[in-house]
């Protein structure tokens, strides 16, 4: 993933988007949602219902740029408490790696099973 210079900001919509939506869809929900300029250099991250897709919306002085993740197993959060809506790079970082700050742990620990298979394998 490339990441982006300097120090920026990263806005988290607390609401499902619909992952559909694209380069134009998403910077048309920044001014809305986060009452911001989406031509501003921060990051805007957009989840799906299911909290298993993840976009980040990305302006870098050329033109934009469009991170996506998708889940295999797991979710990002519990749309019930889901994060701040404003966190840091580094924090972005690791919500993308898997890992809940709060709770210090991996969203989901692979089973036994899968690791003696891939050792084996």
């Amino acid at each position: 993933m490339f990441f982006p210079e300097g120090r920026i900001r990263v806005f988290i919509c607390r609401v499902p988007v619909d992952m559909r939506k694209s380069f134009d869809g998403l910077s048309a929900l920044v001014r809305p949602t986060f009452a911001q300029d989406p031509l501003s250099s921060h990051c805007f991250v957009f989840v799906n219902r299911r909290a298993t897709q993840m976009r980040v919306l990305y302006w870098d002085r050329t033109g934009y740029s469009l991170w996506a993740k998708r889940l295999e197993r797991g979710r990002f959060w519990d749309w019930r408490t889901p994060p701040a809506s404003e966190l840091d790079w580094t924090q972005l970082k690791l919500l993308l790696e898997g890992i809940e700050v709060g709770r210090q742990r991996h969203r989901y620990h692979r089973q036994a099973s899968e690791n003696l298979a891939e050792i084996a394998g």
